[in-house]
């Protein structure tokens, strides 16, 4: 049985307390290394469902880490999402390391963040039958 994989990785930084992206470079993990992601009319479809779940959970993270006053200066985060043989979901694992300006990344804020992150709408319609991971870890500059 062949499965599908695919593996994206993010870094990006960010500029003011609305934790704005400043720059921001995504890469697909190919069979000759990690490779800049460069969507076009020619970009299989799976792969591009799957950039927009990595990128709404980033759009949720930036975007809650506002709401409790984390100010973030960058993030490498990666997904590696796994099908079966005949294209079901059945692992999406979601992991980020962000440094921060400012702010507490207690526990609770972080089950919060996460929380959200599950209910960007892209994560909201996924299947339920298969795991989803999320992982986030912040440290101070």
């Amino acid at each position: 049985m062949t499965r599908h994989i695919f593996n994206l990785r993010l870094s990006a930084t960010y500029e003011s307390s609305e934790n704005d992206v400043a720059t921001l470079e995504v890469q697909a993990l190919s069979e000759d290394g990690w490779e800049p992601l460069d969507l076009n009319i020619t970009t299989p479809g799976f792969l591009v469902y799957v950039y927009s779940l990595f990128t709404c959970q980033h759009l949720f993270l930036r975007t809650n880490s506002t709401e409790r006053d984390l100010v973030l200066a960058s993030s490498r985060g990666e997904i590696l999402v796994e099908t079966s043989e005949d294209w079901h979901l059945e692992n999406v694992d979601v992991k980020f390391d962000v440094n921060l300006v400012s702010g507490d990344a207690k526990e609770d804020n972080i089950d919060y963040i996460i929380s959200r992150m599950k209910q960007c709408p892209v994560s909201k319609n996924l299947p339920s039958n298969f795991h989803a991971r999320t992982y986030i870890a912040f440290h101070h500059e």
